[in-house]
């Protein structure tokens, strides 16, 4: 458990950096109270885990999110749960992660603290541990608070999603939820919108969603978490891949009110903004009810719905079948609208 007496300093210095004793304190007094475990507490140069059998999954990521804080979470808990989701998606169970942290000059202990709080209680929700980690600080100005640098590892839970090249036309697309939380949000604390309605990232682990799918005997062909560019940007990029176009209801689609009026008020759409506790996939249509009664039978999938339908290749890779019959065209943008969402 974290150490109730431990103190953070009140503010980062370049000292804190160094590798001498502000280091150690700050490692001790942060990191390790905060992700307190047996493989941690060794601190040594690498972290060393226990086997594993089967196949291993393994990814890493950076985040750079601003604000730090927002409405449903933190830099820190997007870390956590982005590793995390990425593991996910591919068909693992997630297990071990590490982090490194570019902190900056300046930055509040406290926040630093909170922080690190915030990661330690997202992966005890996923059920991993911190194991590793590394410390730097560069001088005030050039880094923005913190940014953070993770990796995960997972073990393969087999069969594993095949991909895009699995994919075959008269499949179902669903998402695990309503879509674009995570970007409205962020939009709307840039700009200053008072966020009404209770709106708040979708912040979370997709492991237990994609867990039931599997305890269902639901085999995705494809899953991912549309987090840049969004639900579009996701399945456009399938289609390209597959060869197909991906045929979405408009009226299918989950988008809450709060979402739709931050987006109309920034000139944004809903299906390009970023999801970070969503998960979008494509199944056999003979598994699609078993798909949603799994999902929303589990913590995260409440919201789950079937959205749409894999086609011959058409017009384009997503054409969205509006609520008045017409049809809209989306394909992967040439940069992110909102930058910085993760």
């Amino acid at each position: 458990m974290p150490d109730p007496g431990a103190r953070p300093p009140e503010r980062i210095t370049l000292g804190h950096g160094s590798g001498g004793i502000l280091t150690r304190d700050l490692v001790r007094d942060v990191f390790v109270a905060a992700f307190a475990n047996p493989v941690l507490a060794k601190l040594g140069d690498s972290a060393i885990l226990a086997p594993e059998t089967g196949r291993l999954a393994m990814t890493t990521d950076g985040f750079v999110v601003r604000p730090l804080f927002f409405p449903g979470g933190d830099i820190g808990r997007l870390a956590v749960n982005g590793t995390v989701n990425d593991l996910a998606v591919s068909g693992a169970v997630p297990l071990y992660l590490t982090a490194a942290f570019i902190l900056e000059e300046g930055l509040a202990g406290e926040d630093l603290a909170r922080i690190a709080g915030s990661m330690a209680d997202a992966a005890r929700q996923a059920g991993v541990s911190i194991v590793t980690g590394d410390t730097k600080v560069v001088e005030r100005g050039h880094g923005d608070g913190v940014f953070i640098v993770t990796a995960g590892v997972g073990r393969v839970r087999e069969p594993a999603p095949e991909g895009a090249a699995s994919v075959r036309p008269g499949d179902v697309v669903f998402v695990s939820g309503p879509v674009g939380d995570h970007g409205a949000v962020i939009g709307a604390v840039r700009s200053s919108l008072d966020v009404a309605g209770g709106l708040e990232s979708d912040c979370a682990s997709v492991a237990p969603v994609v867990a039931a799918l599997a305890d269902a005997g639901v085999r995705p062909r494809f899953l991912r978490d549309p987090t840049r560019g969004g639900l579009a940007t996701v399945l456009a990029e399938l289609a390209h891949e597959a060869g197909v176009t991906i045929e979405l209801r408009e009226e299918d689609v989950p988008v809450r009110d709060t979402v739709r009026a931050v987006c109309d008020i920034l000139g944004l759409d809903p299906l390009y903004l970023a999801c970070e506790g969503r998960v979008a996939g494509v199944v056999p249509a003979d598994q699609a009810d078993a798909a949603l009664e799994a999902m929303r039978g589990c913590a995260g999938g409440a919201g789950a719905a079937i959205v749409g339908c894999v086609r011959d290749a058409g017009p384009g890779p997503v054409v969205l079948v509006t609520r008045y019959g017409g049809h809209r065209m989306y394909d992967t943008l040439a940069s992110e609208p909102l930058p910085r969402i993760c």
